[in-house]
């Protein structure tokens, strides 16, 4: 996870960040499972379909929903762009999903993160150390899932009502 250090990526780093995105596609999403995801969302600007993967923290409290994190905060763009424009569509495995993003509260998103911490201590050791953070223990990870200006907020992913048992394969 070296490759994050230094800012969100550029040139080969961010080709290589965006090899997942190639392998959801054309169909693979099932080699990821449910760690990762693919997220398509509309960007604020231009108004066009955006993805982005991203490393499932936890599974929301409904069914087919997923938490994932923002690892720049709110100056990460999908992140800006869900902010404006919350209706997503993403695909865990080989599944698809209409839904809408939801902000974690605080509070709930600082708790995720310190259980994704216990749950994960490498990955999320090394992912914190990339982007310029040094936590060293809960109270830290809970701080930085709590803080949505500068550390790393969560936001909950869950289907539309009418997509709930009937998302598309």
């Amino acid at each position: 996870m070296r490759l994050l250090r230094g800012g969100p990526p550029r040139g080969v780093r961010r080709m290589l960040l965006r090899a997942p995105i190639l392998a959801f596609r054309a169909g693979l999403g099932g080699l990821f499972g449910e760690r990762l995801l693919c997220l398509t969302h509309i960007g604020r600007v231009s108004g066009r379909p955006r993805q982005v993967v991203l490393e499932v923290v936890d599974r929301g409290d409904e069914p087919d929903s997923f938490v994932v994190a923002s690892a720049y905060a709110r100056r990460s763009q999908w992140m800006r762009n869900v902010l404006a424009r919350p209706a997503v569509r993403y695909q865990v495995g080989r599944r698809t999903y209409h839904g809408t993003a939801v902000p974690l509260p605080s509070a709930d998103s600082g708790r995720r993160l310190a259980d994704y911490a216990r749950r994960h201590p490498l990955t999320a050791e090394e992912l914190m150390r990339s982007l310029g953070h040094a936590p060293r223990d809960s109270a830290d990870y809970e701080a930085l899932g709590a803080d949505s200006e500068h550390g790393v907020p969560l936001v909950l992913l869950r289907p539309d009502d009418e997509a709930r048992g009937g998302a598309e394969d």
